[in-house]
């Protein structure tokens, strides 16, 4: 009872603090951009500069409010099962990457047919930040491959997403699913922190589990299972 009290109160926290953050945040932004435009000619280089990072910040802290929010509403959201192709799902999502990023090789695996009984619009977001990721770490390489399978472990079937990207130390897999924990500077790859969070709270709320192996500059595989 503690720790539904505890979650309780954290998910009201999160969502009262992601409404109260936005105005402010909305204001600063407008504000700065209005500079920008009407006195910009009263403006040298270094200060118009200092302008735009602001909008910048503000654009970063923008998205860290929805991930917030976002994780508060799913705190509350419950689980409608159906039966669903992740297969057929994961192949629409590597087609919209592809469409975005024409120029990039990337050989892609996915074995058919798999599918599970879960909520559609939860294990989307699923498969959409786990092939996101595995698309994104891995655009460093002049080619790569991207594979979404199974493997049978203790008779419970495991799905696992492959990519020979960037990696992580698994000295700081801890932080791999924690909210705003990031292996990669933002410098390196964009990002903020809130995807895997998202991700293990849905597979939590399924009944499963994650996890993750990897080795630096090597790629990673993200496993789950669904009860």
């Amino acid at each position: 009872k503690d720790l539904q009290l505890a979650n309780r109160q954290l998910e009201s926290f999160s969502y009262t603090v992601s409404h109260d953050l936005r105005a402010p945040l909305r204001a600063i932004k407008s504000f700065s951009q209005i500079i920008l435009e009407d006195y910009v000619d009263e403006l040298d280089p270094q200060a118009q500069q200092l302008f735009k990072k602001v909008i910048q910040g503000g654009d970063k802290m923008g998205e860290l409010i929805t991930g917030l929010l976002n994780l508060a509403h799913l705190e509350q959201k419950e689980v409608q099962r159906e039966i669903v192709n992740l297969s057929e799902m994961a192949s629409g999502i590597i087609t919209s990457l592809s469409e975005q990023e024409p120029e990039r090789v990337v050989r892609v695996n996915i074995e058919p047919g798999l599918e599970a009984r879960g909520d559609v619009g939860m294990l989307y977001s699923v498969m959409e930040n786990l092939l996101n990721n595995a698309w994104k770490y891995s655009a460093k390489r002049d080619q790569t491959d991207i594979t979404f399978a199974t493997q049978q472990q203790a008779a419970k079937t495991v799905y696992y997403i492959q990519d020979q990207g960037a990696g992580f130390n698994m000295n700081h897999a801890d932080k791999l699913f924690a909210t705003f924990q990031r292996l990669h500077s933002e410098n390196e790859f964009a990002g903020i922190g809130v995807g895997l969070a998202t991700v293990k709270r849905i597979i939590e709320k399924h009944g499963g589990e994650i996890w993750a192996e990897s080795e630096e500059d090597k790629g990673a595989t993200f496993y789950f299972t669904l009860d």
